[in-house]
């Protein structure tokens, strides 16, 4: 009970703090929500979104999962999709896995850790989907962060492949899906040079991205 008191307390301290550096601030907040950007991220507690990228609450809508996935099937990540485009109309999607994620060394080596296999069975796909490339690299780590890159780029077509993301672009809503990976090393964001801005795109794109993944290997 003493820490959950701890992270009250904080948060008055927080709250203050924002009040007295800008008086406004919650007002403005309870007034409306218009970020321009859905964060798809892993819900690895070190990858916090608005942390990270050095924005206040309200500028970025979130959606985290373990391992970053967007499944064709998750009710839950396609509603936030929705909303994000259709009724906040944000302008970027990013998807962000991370480097040192538990979820991606638990697919790669195939561990056992209950309900959340099932889960994880759809990085494993991604894994055999690519083997070939992977098996390329001896190296553990490194292996870990080509599943995790890997895994990125196909969340990102995953994002695009999506009815929302093709209506939205259908109706000419100016919309981008990219990928990037943040190391939680060093505390930096790794723009992996992939933006899909259309329909049709993402097959040409992704396999542009992967031939520089296996080029760097």
């Amino acid at each position: 009970m003493e820490k959950l008191r701890e992270l009250l307390q904080n948060n008055r301290t927080w709250a203050a703090r924002v009040a007295a550096d800008d008086p406004g601030f919650f007002t403005r907040l309870a007034a409306q929500q218009k970020p321009s950007y859905l964060w798809i991220g892993c819900s690895d507690s070190r990858v916090p979104a608005n942390q990270i990228v050095g924005v206040l609450p309200g500028e970025i809508f979130v959606h985290r999962n373990v391992a970053n996935l967007v499944i064709h099937s998750d009710l839950n990540c396609l509603s936030v999709l929705q909303f994000a485009v259709d009724l906040l109309e944000v302008k970027h999607v990013i998807v962000c896995g991370h480097y040192g994620c538990s979820g991606v060394a638990a697919a790669l080596h195939e561990e056992r850790h209950g309900l959340v296999d099932n889960w994880l069975r759809h990085l494993q796909d991604v894994a055999r989907e690519h083997r070939a490339l992977l098996d390329r690299v001896s190296n553990t780590q490194q292996r870990l962060e080509l599943l995790t890159e890997l895994n990125i780029l196909t969340q990102v077509a995953n994002v695009a492949e999506t009815t929302i993301a093709q209506d939205a672009w259908a109706r000419g809503q100016s919309l981008a899906i990219h990928g990037w990976a943040y190391d939680i090393h060093d505390g930096l964001l790794r723009d992996m040079d992939i933006a899909l801005t259309g329909p049709g795109q993402a097959e040409d794109v992704v396999a542009r991205a992967l031939q520089r993944l296996a080029n760097a290997r």
